[in-house]
C-alpha cells in the first residue's frame, strides 16, 4: 500500500507529492465505473437471492423452513467468502484481478441457475405448495442447483465488497473515501431494491428463465463497465500477506518470552525503512508481553538494518498493528448477534408474506420476495438523509461529527425495536388465523394485509442505515493500513457467520420447541422473534461495554479532544 493511503489511514494529510505520483490515475474519474459496477452486481445479486426462497418452494418442492435455511447458507457464503477475496487482494493479486475473475465465476453460476429454470428435466414435477404428493428433487437436480448457487455465491463474494475497497483506494483523503462509501452503500441498496421489485415480479409473473437471465445480463454488464475503466484505476501493489506479519508477532513474542523488556526505545526494532509508516518509537503498554517480538537481540539484524530472522524479530509497527486488531476484536464480535436478528427477520419474513394477503388492488399481487423492499428503501432514504442533512446539522451544532460507534449503537437499538414490532405483528396474524380456523389448513393465506410488515421492516431498515455504513467506516479507518481491503470484508465476515448462526437458532428452536413448523399458522413465530429480541438486547449491553472502553486510533475520525467514544 502506498504512503499516501497509509498517511490518510493514520489521520495525516496526504503529502503534496502524492497526487503527482499517481499521475492521472484514480480520483473521481473512476467513480462512474466503480459505482456502475456496484449497481450491476447488486441487481444480479438481488435478483438471485431476493426470490430464492420462493423459487425453491415453488419450483423444487423444497419445504419452507428448509428453503429459508438454504437461503441463509447462500447469503452466508456471499458474506463470509469476501474475507478470502480480500486476503488474496491485499496479499497477492490486488483488487482488480479478484473482481474480474470473480465476476466471470458468478456469471457462470447464474447461467447454471438459468438452465435450471429453462430445462424442465433439471427440476422435479410441479405440484401444489404444501401437498404431500410433491416429488422431491433428485440428487442430480439438487447437484446442478447447488453447483449454480455455489458458483454464484463464490463469484459475488469476490466482487460485492472488494469493489468497495478498490473504490475507496482511488482517493487520498478520508473525507472522499467516506463519501464514496456512502454512495457505495446507497447504490448497492437501491439496485437491490429495484431487483427486489422489477426482477422478482418478472420471475413470479412472467418467467423464471427471463428473470434469472436479466441477472446474468446485469452481472456481465457490471464486468464490462468495470473493465472499461481499466485505464483510469490506481492500483495498489500487494506486498505479501499482512497476516503473515501478524503471525510473526505471536511466534516471535513466544520465542522471546524469557527476555526482559527494555525501557529504551532504541532497543526495539523499527525496521530498515520506516518512511512508509507512522513510526512508533516505543511500543505501547497494552499487551506489553507482545513487545518482546520487537526487542532486539545480538546478531538479529543485517548491516542494512533488516532482520535476519523475521520469525524472531518484528518491527514495532507490526506489533502495534497486531495490538490494534486485538483492541478491535471485542467490538467486531458484537456484529454476530447484531446481524443474526436481521438474518432471521429477512428469511422468515418472506415466509410470513407467503401466509398473508399480498394483493394490491383486485388484479395485482405483490411477490413475497419483494418484502425486502420494505427494508431496502427505508435504508436508502435514511442513508441519503443522514449524509446530506442530519449529520451535517449535528456537526454544525456540536462541533464534531457523529462518531461511528454512536452510529452503530443507534442501529443496534433500532433493530431490537423492529424485532419487537415484528413479533407483535406475527401475534396478530396468528390471532386472525385462529379466528378464521385456518390452523387446520395447510399453508392457508390469512386475511391480513402484507403491509402490516412495513413498519417493523422499515424500522430495521432505518437501523441498518445507521449501523452498516458506520461499521464499514469504523473498520476502514481503524484497521492497520496494510489491511484496508480486509477491513471492509471483516464486516461481511461477521454478517456471513450470522447467517449460519441464524440457521443454528432455527434448528435449535425446531428441535426444542414446536414454534417453527413448515406451516407457520400452526406455529409460534412470534415467540421466535421475542427470543431473538432478548438475545439482541443482551448483545446490545455487551456492545455498550465494549464501545465505552474503546479508544479511537484515528484522530481524523474523531475531531474532539476527549477520549470518550459513545
Amino acid at each position: 500500500m502506498d504512503r499516501t493511503v497509509l498517511n490518510s489511514a493514520n489521520g495525516e494529510d496526504p503529502e503534496p507529492t502524492s497526487i503527482s505520483s499517481r499521475g492521472k490515475k484514480g480520483g473521481w474519474t473512476t467513480f462512474p465505473f466503480t459505482i456502475a459496477t456496484v449497481a450491476g452486481i447488486a441487481l444480479a445479486f438481488g435478483g438471485l437471492t431476493g426470490n430464492l426462497i420462493v423459487y425453491l418452494i415453488q419450483e423444487f418442492n423444497i419445504r419452507s423452513i428448509s428453503a429459508a435455511k438454504i437461503f441463509n447458507v447462500v447469503n452466508g457464503c456471499t458474506t463470509i467468502l469476501p474475507i478470502a477475496a480480500a486476503i488474496i487482494a491485499d496479499s497477492f493479486t490486488g483488487c482488480y484481478s479478484v473482481i474480474w475473475i470473480s465476476s466471470l465465476i458468478s456469471s457462470l453460476g447464474l447461467l447454471i441457475i438459468v438452465l435450471t429454470a429453462a430445462i424442465s428435466k433439471l427440476r422435479p414435477p410441479h405440484c401444489e405448495n404444501g401437498s404431500n404428493l410433491c416429488k422431491y428433487p433428485s440428487e442430480v437436480q439438487l447437484a446442478v442447483l447447488y453447483i449454480g448457487l455455489a458458483l454464484g455465491s463464490i463469484g459475488m463474494a469476490g466482487t460485492r465488497f472488494t469493489i468497495g475497497s478498490m473504490g475507496a483506494n482511488q482517493f487520498d483523503k478520508p473525507k472522499h473515501q467516506g463519501i464514496f462509501f456512502n454512495w457505495y452503500i446507497f447504490t448497492m441498496y437501491m439496485a437491490t431494491g429495484i431487483s427486489s421489485t422489477l426482477i422478482v415480479y418478472i420471475e413470479n409473473s412472467v418467467s423464471w428463465t427471463l428473470g434469472f437471465g436479466i441477472c446474468v445480463a446485469a452481472n456481465i454488464f457490471a464486468l464490462a463497465i468495470f473493465l472499461a475503466g481499466s485505464g483510469f484505476y490506481h492500483h495498489l501493489k500487494p506486498q505479501g500477506s499482512p497476516f503473515v506479519r501478524l503471525a510473526r508477532v505471536i511466534v516471535a513474542s513466544f520465542r522471546k518470552r524469557k527476555m526482559v523488556l527494555s525501557l529504551k526505545s532504541e532497543d526495539y526494532f523499527q525496521g530498515p525503512d520506516t518512511a512508509d509508516y507512522k513510526v512508533t518509537t516505543f511500543p505501547s503498554k497494552f499487551f506489553k508481553f507482545l513487545n518482546r517480538a520487537a526487542l532486539r537481540a545480538e546478531g538479529e539484524t543485517e548491516p542494512d538494518g533488516s532482520t535476519r530472522q523475521p520469525w524472531k524479530l518484528c518491527t514495532v509497527q507490526d506489533v502495534e498493528d497486531f495490538k490494534r486488531i486485538i483492541k478491535i476484536f471485542p467490538l467486531w464480535s458484537t456484529g454476530f448477534f447484531l446481524s443474526t436478528p436481521l438474518v432471521i427477520l429477512g428469511s422468515l419474513s418472506v415466509l410470513q408474506a407467503l401466509a398473508m394477503d399480498r394483493h394490491l388492488g383486485p388484479h395485482f399481487q405483490i411477490p413475497a420476495g419483494s418484502v425486502f423492499l420494505f427494508t431496502l428503501m427505508p435504508t436508502c432514504f435514511t442513508v441519503f438523509l443522514l449524509d446530506r442533512f442530519l449529520f451535517p446539522l449535528w456537526e454544525k451544532f456540536t462541533g464534531h461529527p457523529v462518531r461511528p460507534l454512536q452510529r452503530v449503537g443507534i442501529g443496534h437499538l433500532l433493530d431490537i425495536v423492529g424485532l419487537a414490532v415484528l413479533a407483535l405483528v406475527e401475534a396478530k396474524r396468528l390471532k386472525i388465523a385462529r379466528l378464521h380456523d385456518l390452523q387446520g389448513q395447510d399453508n392457508a393465506v390469512v386475511p391480513m394485509s402484507v403491509f402490516w410488515l412495513v413498519p417493523p421492516l422499515a424500522i430495521a431498515g432505518i437501523g441498518e442505515a445507521f449501523f452498516f455504513p458506520g461499521q464499514i467506516d469504523f473498520y476502514y479507518q481503524e484497521f492497520p493500513a496494510s489491511l484496508k481491503s480486509t477491513s471492509t470484508a471483516a464486516v461481511a465476515l461477521y454478517m456471513g457467520i450470522a447467517y449460519y448462526l441464524g440457521n443454528a437458532v432455527i434448528d435449535l428452536v425446531r428441535r426444542t420447541r414446536g414454534w417453527l413448523p413448515d406451516d407457520l399458522n400452526k406455529g409460534r413465530l412470534d415467540n421466535v422473534y421475542w427470543l431473538v429480541c432478548v438475545l439482541a438486547g443482551l448483545n446490545f449491553c455487551y456492545y455498550l461495554v465494549c464501545s465505552y472502553f474503546y479508544k479511537y486510533q484515528n484522530v481524523e475520525t474523531v475531531k474532539v479532544t476527549d477520549e470518550s467514544t459513545v
